[in-house]
């Protein structure tokens, strides 16, 4: 039976605090999103752009910005991230990395209804681990993962997660720039942490491995979230939030056909493309084609040469 694979555009940008990120699904569309996975043999449904109602927050937080419209979103994108996933993989098309505070917990209500654990790799320059009494910024993508955990910080603005995110489901991958309250934070927090010295000291298959092997003792189900600036600016500049000495193409794309091969996935965010800061559609070309490793495009089936070979 083919699988059926269903895209939904989340078109926010209040999360980055700056226009552009709100064009992102529109970005993916043009960059050939369906047309790759079709190829690869789903079933694909286009379910369109979400919309979100600005939430009532009352005057808590005064220093956080658009947090009426990221409270929307959140709202939105949970429950469409719990019903799409009923009976399909959704692909989640960004906006900013304020999203995945709803799809993260639409999905942990999902694997609750079926028995499972949410796992989360998380691949972000940033961990998104703030809450709105620690960020400096006020910018609301940076508080997503620690919301979805059920972190303390939310209180009168966000309800509390019916379902939190266990911390030690959750590995963060790319990791180059932490703020000093969310490092403070991740050290008793217990979530994997592979920042870019752990990739350069033991590589990213090694890592990714042995996450994956955890999921899959667990019988978890598992959230992909994949920000652009977890990649090298020098070949993703369309982001708002370049660091340099992230991901090179080869690690990225290595990453998600072992990803592929886990059979583990179950939906996928990706996130933070503002094609306004693009070089004539590179980024959101790269980031369609990452997604098609994820899905299952490769050069040659390597299992079955190791097999072969005898390995």
């Amino acid at each position: 039976m083919t699988q059926l694979c269903r895209l939904v555009g989340i078109p926010a940008f209040e999360g980055a605090g700056r226009r552009g990120c709100d064009m992102g699904p529109a970005a993916f569309r043009a960059a050939g999103i369906l047309g790759s996975l079709v190829e690869l043999g789903y079933d694909i449904v286009d379910d369109g752009d979400i919309t979100r109602a600005p939430a009532d927050v009352g005057r808590a937080y005064p220093r956080m910005k658009f947090l009426p419209e990221v409270a929307g979103w959140i709202a939105a994108a949970s429950e469409c991230a719990f019903v799409k996933s009923a009976d399909s993989l959704p692909v989640f098309l960004g906006g900013d990395h304020c999203i995945s505070a709803g799809t993260l917990t639409g999905m942990s209500r999902r694997a609750a209804i079926e028995g499972r654990d949410l796992f989360v790799l998380w691949l972000d320059a940033h961990p998104d681990y703030h809450t709105l009494t620690t960020s400096s910024s006020g910018n609301l993508h940076g508080t997503s993962v620690a919301y979805a955990c059920g972190v303390q910080g939310f209180e009168g603005a966000f309800p509390a997660p019916t379902h939190p995110v266990a911390p030690g489901n959750v590995a963060m991958m790319g990791l180059r720039s932490v703020d000093r309250e969310e490092r403070r934070a991740l050290q008793t927090a217990g979530i994997s942490v592979f920042d870019m010295r752990a990739i350069d000291e033991s590589g990213v298959a090694r890592l990714v491995g042995a996450f994956l092997k955890r999921v899959q003792e667990a019988n978890g189900l598992l959230h992909v979230s994949l920000d652009v600036d977890v990649l090298d600016p020098s070949i993703a500049p369309g982001v708002g939030t370049t660091v340099p000495g992230g991901l090179t193409v080869r690690e990225a794309h290595l990453v998600m056909e072992m990803l592929h091969d886990s059979g583990l996935v179950r939906s996928v965010d990706i996130v933070e493309l503002n094609p306004f800061l693009d070089d004539r559609g590179k980024t959101a070309v790269l980031m369609v084609d990452l997604l098609a490793s994820l899905m299952g495009r490769r050069v040659m089936d390597h299992r079955s040469i190791s097999e072969r070979r005898g390995f």
